[in-house]
């Protein structure tokens, strides 16, 4: 990512709609899904500068790392007051495996040109029947000035992502897509900008809005996310999909031979 989204990022991340949006589907779904154990050991991969680590440690009984490639978003973290924080490539996680009960990976993946290696590492440190809580943009019709200035390597259907988690050893136990009631305006801005501004690539788009307006849109998504908890949103702007690591097969042991018993 562009080094100066980093700072836009801080500044919008803690009150921007979008970003409140992402964090409490993050924690509604942690809080669905999760491993019923205690601590709960939890990895933001791809934390970017904090916010969802401090969401996350609200909850009681949670044990919280943070990874990012950019040592310019660890910074920004630290400052928030979390210190178990490491530098690191999705790729090639520096952790052994086993060790976390969640991760979490928000708008991340599409960051990683090798997608599908990343997230057998991200199966590799999960301990059996832990979570991976994941989501990427949608549409590849989508794409544009937004996707350059991120440095995103690819947008994904429901069912790419899908198919993708499965073949790194998951088992989807939720996949919907969020941002749908706002998608048709939002499809229409993106198709305009790039429209209107095509090969221009100079920063995320994010629609400067009023504090009521911000309000409202927020509201509107906390309603949403409550219906996408119960049913599977059939389109919108990002794909979430909450996926668990299954238990070891363990073979049975082949019977011995019964031995030979003359009568």
């Amino acid at each position: 990512m562009n080094p100066q989204e980093y700072d836009r990022m801080r500044q919008l991340e803690d009150w921007y709609w979008w970003f409140v949006a992402r964090r409490e589907a993050a924690v509604r779904f942690a809080d669905d899904f999760r491993p019923r154990r205690e601590p709960v050991r939890v990895l933001d991969a791809g934390c970017g500068t904090g916010a969802l680590l401090d969401r996350l440690a609200e909850r009681p009984d949670v044990e919280l790392f943070g990874l990012d490639f950019s040592g310019q978003a660890l910074a920004y973290t630290h400052q928030r007051g979390h210190t178990r924080l490491v530098q690191g490539d999705l790729t090639r996680l520096p952790f052994p495996d086993g060790t976390f009960d969640v991760i979490t990976a928000l708008d991340v993946v599409e960051h990683i040109q090798e997608d599908e290696r990343a997230l057998r590492e991200v199966n590799r440190v999960l301990r059996p029947e832990g979570v991976l809580l994941v989501s990427v943009p949608a549409f590849r019709f989508l794409w544009g000035p937004h996707d350059t200035a991120l440095r995103h390597f690819r947008r994904y259907t429901a069912r790419d992502l899908d198919a993708l988690v499965r073949r790194c050893g998951f088992r989807v136990s939720k996949l919907t897509y969020l941002l749908w009631l706002l998608f048709p305006a939002f499809a229409v801005q993106r198709l305009l900008t790039k429209l209107r501004a095509p090969g221009k690539h100079s920063h995320a788009q994010l629609v400067p809005v009023s504090g009521a307006v911000n309000r409202f849109l927020i509201w509107l998504q906390g309603l949403e996310l409550a219906l996408a908890r119960r049913l599977s949103l059939p389109f919108g702007a990002t794909v979430f999909c909450v996926a668990q690591k299954p238990l070891p097969v363990v073979s049975s042991p082949a019977p011995a031979d019964r031995p030979l018993v003359k009568t």
